[in-house]
């Protein structure tokens, strides 16, 4: 009996051993990152927008409008809808610019509940051109920004915001904000309708994984919301660098009075640099950072501005 009972405590030790042994793989198991976009389609924009094609954008240059033909074409095909009569909202250039014209393009999205209320989404998509015979792509700064438009793009699609949505692609930003700050100043809607600018300039690289949401340090409303969003994969979300306030496309709506939330990442060596490509940026940062700041518009979108 003795022997019979040892064996049967013996059995139920293996059994229950046997059984944690085929549980731990499961709780060790790393899921898949999910998100809200085509992270092909991330991927691919940038790599397009960033390539000699396009030859480094610059404002009132045969690259700056097939950019612009590429950002109206991505819009309509996304179901994005022009805020005026037509995409195109061009602007006079400083006098001392050997540019005569820019020329920003401007989708909407319609609110569900408060479509009187505006949240502005922006990037630019200009950069520096040509000089000395080498072509600055600029992937980071910004075809990083002006891909994660489409890709809110595609996130409504399938999410229409509660609040109206302006996705601003911005010209000129390189000439020393021209186009947002004219934007601010002609908006075609109420500026009082302007209820929050989320800023996205430079956000596909960095070595430390770091996002910088800059603009809780002068709108506390949002410092809770920055805090408490979920980040995906690696990023780390950190509030700082208050010095770039008027680094971007937000200024101009911070002049106005008119809250904002830049995402940015650090300077790092391709900063205005003609090594800015695409074979450069970190991909799974890109995808996760832009997950990020969608995770975040979904907190703002859901709370009354």
């Amino acid at each position: 009996m003795k022997l019979s009972k040892i064996f049967l405590v013996c059995l139920l030790l293996f059994v229950s051993c046997k059984t944690e042994k085929k549980e731990a793989p499961q709780k060790s198991e790393t899921l898949e990152t999910t998100y809200d976009f085509s992270k092909r389609n991330l991927l691919k924009h940038i790599e397009t927008l960033s390539s000699d094609e396009f030859e480094g954008r610059e404002t009132g240059t045969k690259g700056a409008k097939k950019a612009k033909q590429y950002i109206r074409g991505e819009f309509k095909r996304l179901g994005v809808q022009p805020l005026g009569e037509t995409y195109e909202q061009p602007f006079p250039m400083p006098e001392t610019s050997k540019i005569a014209q820019g020329e920003n393009i401007i989708g909407f999205i319609k609110g569900s509940l408060t479509p009187n209320e505006y949240i502005v989404i922006s990037a630019h998509y200009d950069h520096e051109g040509i000089k000395n015979g080498k072509i600055y792509n600029g992937a980071d700064d910004d075809a990083s920004g002006i891909s994660a438009l489409f890709a809110f793009a595609e996130y409504f699609q399938e999410n229409p915001p509660k609040h109206s949505v302006i996705l601003a692609a911005f010209d000129a930003e390189e000439k020393g904000l021209v186009g947002s700050y004219f934007y601010v100043e002609n908006p075609i809607i109420e500026k009082s309708q302007l209820q929050l600018n989320i800023n996205m300039d430079m956000i596909s690289r960095s070595e430390k994984n770091e996002l910088y949401a800059v603009g809780p340090q002068h709108y506390p409303q949002y410092k809770s919301v920055v805090e408490n969003t979920q980040t995906s994969g690696n990023v780390i979300l950190k509030i700082g660098h208050e010095e770039w306030t008027f680094a971007s496309d937000h200024a101009g709506f911070h002049k106005a009075e008119i809250p904002f939330i830049y995402f940015g990442v650090e300077d790092h060596e391709d900063y205005h640099k003609p090594t800015d490509d695409f074979e450069n940026i970190h991909p799974e940062f890109y995808t996760n950072a832009v997950q990020t700041i969608i995770t975040f518009f979904k907190a703002v979108d859901s709370k009354k501005l």
